[in-house]
């Protein structure tokens, strides 16, 4: 095997040090462990900054930021639920701001390690695919591979002209 030159500084502070494959894997599996660690911990701050906010919340119970008729109208499509207490609503609604939040802090941090200040699709299903809690969206969020190969078949079927 011969060896790759490295042209990036390294811990050191010395350029172009020989490394082999294996050498570039370890170094390339240690900035995704430390690309993790802070995902980790960006997640525990936002965690225990949702819960310290869930415990001083005071509401006024007039304004919500989702609209509490449509969390109402879409609990009762369970055709076992006969009946919802006013505060059942709320509480959806709270549990919904903080799952659409998490949602887009995941998906942020997807598209800054890609060097992007626009959230796209592909960062929902990054964020998605990337924990096992979302499993139950797979289905509903494309993942990024399917949909690009939906679109590379559908310009060969447009490019296609019959003589």
């Amino acid at each position: 095997m011969t060896p790759v030159v490295n042209q990036s500084l390294d811990q050191t502070g010395s350029y172009g040090q020989a490394q082999t494959p294996t050498q570039q894997t370890q170094a390339q599996a240690q900035t995704t462990a430390g690309q993790l660690s802070q995902q980790d911990q960006f997640l525990q701050s936002f965690w225990a900054n949702q819960v310290s906010l869930a415990e001083s919340y005071e509401s006024d119970f007039k304004l919500h930021p989702l609209p509490l008729a449509r969390i109402k109208k879409v609990m009762k499509t369970d055709e076992d639920v006969k009946m919802i207490s006013a505060e059942a609503p709320i509480l959806f609604s709270k549990a919904c701001e903080i799952f659409i939040t998490e949602i887009t802090m995941r998906a942020w941090m997807h598209a800054e390690e890609n060097k992007r200040r626009t959230l796209q699709r592909s960062d929902v299903a990054s964020a998605v695919s990337k924990s096992d809690q979302f499993d139950f969206l797979i289905d509903i969020v494309p993942r990024e591979d399917s949909s690009k190969v939906k679109r590379a078949k559908e310009e060969v079927s447009h490019s296609y002209v019959p003589d």
